[in-house]
């Protein structure tokens, strides 16, 4: 039988480890074992957050919409109702896009939502 020799393999896995430690601070980026649980938590990390980055720009969209419409005196759900019965369909990230960049464009619409609500 042929001996297993495995020391390729395994430095090649340290290596890619280490590479990817790279910048960590102290014994982060140096020592084998460290390095192994840290970039194995960042990894764990980054696919988690990959999902919650979904969720808070969501939330960031939301609050910069309700924003721009409570100063027209609606609130954030009469405004998204009032666009459903125009028949209006859009995401949130144009509607906040539009609320910042060209705010006389988003007031335009909001009157009309508001028009809508009020027949």
């Amino acid at each position: 039988m042929a001996r297993i020799k495995r020391a390729v393999h395994s430095k090649k896995r340290k290596k890619d480890y280490f590479k990817a430690a790279k910048g960590y601070r102290g014994g982060r980026s140096r020592l084998w074992r460290t390095v192994k649980d840290a970039v194995d938590r960042s990894r764990e990390y980054s696919y988690r957050d990959r999902k919650v980055r979904k969720r808070e720009f969501r939330s960031l969209w939301i609050m910069r919409i309700n924003a721009a419409v409570r100063d027209l005196g609606m609130s954030y759900s009469q405004f998204m109702f009032g666009l459903k019965q125009l028949g209006v369909v859009t995401d949130r990230k144009t509607l906040a896009n539009l609320a910042v960049d060209s705010p006389e464009s988003f007031n335009s619409l909001a009157q009309q939502v508001k028009l809508q609500l009020a027949a």
